[in-house]
């Protein structure tokens, strides 16, 4: 690939990224940040919006979701804004597909454009895998997803499959099952802030742990930490 080409698809990046948090953060007003009835205010407003339509809303958040994972964007905030406007269960199924095709077309971006570098940079480290995921690739990147990605970045996990070569089918239906319990344990703490919010008149960070729709599913996100580092110690850990 030219370097002009390489300079350009970079700069389109970081504009489309600029523009996309440019949208958001314009319509917070940061001086009441640490003013708990003004996320009461957004929280009534956001139910309004989404009782209106909500079949349109989950179309544009699942566009949106697409094109931010497809931008390298963060997976963590998009679990917990999809579980404060669609609750836990439609929030999770809405992520997952979302997420798990915008991961889709970033790899097939990165596949396209820039398979060479990504095996430069990164197929020395990750060497020892390969004959892992050559052995079963749905199977090895189901429990990658399952397991978080080995503690990877969300945007490294999504392009590094391509030093496997991971047929694309395989790549969206082992991402599509692995994300669903952690996704779903994001989610659901986003429902239960949103209902913390819905029904306290002030903010309490002991009320918020002592609710039982966010202290619940963070145990179960310990638990599940837990077996992830089981499942990768057995699994994933090859000794050089």
């Amino acid at each position: 690939m030219s370097k002009r080409l390489k300079l350009f698809l970079g700069i389109s990046y970081i504009s489309i990224l600029l523009i996309f948090l440019y949208i958001i953060f314009s319509y917070v007003e940061v001086t009441r940040l640490d003013d708990f009835s003004y996320y009461k205010e957004i929280q009534k407003d956001l139910n309004i919006i989404i009782g209106k339509d909500l079949y349109l809303n989950l179309v544009l958040f699942f566009l949106f979701s697409v094109t931010w994972v497809s931008l390298l964007g963060f997976g963590s905030p998009l679990l917990l804004i999809s579980g404060i406007l669609f609750g836990k269960w439609i929030g999770t199924f809405i992520s997952v597909l979302s997420i798990s095709f915008g991961a889709l077309v970033l790899y097939s971006i990165a596949n396209f454009f820039f398979k060479s570098l990504v095996h430069d940079l990164l197929e020395k480290n990750f060497l020892k895998y390969i004959h892992l995921f050559k052995k079963n690739e749905f199977n090895y990147f189901f429990l990658f997803r399952l397991t978080g990605g080995l503690g990877i970045p969300f945007g490294l996990q999504n392009v590094l499959p391509i030093i496997f070569n991971i047929k694309k089918i395989n790549y969206f239906f082992a991402s599509f099952l692995g994300f669903i319990p952690m996704f779903f344990i994001w989610n659901t703490i986003g429902a239960g802030l949103s209902e913390y919010i819905k029904q306290s008149e002030n903010f309490s960070i002991i009320n918020l742990l002592l609710n039982k729709e966010i202290y619940l599913p963070i145990i179960l996100f310990i638990f599940f930490m837990f077996i992830s580092v089981m499942l990768k110690r057995k699994i994933f850990d090859i000794k050089d």
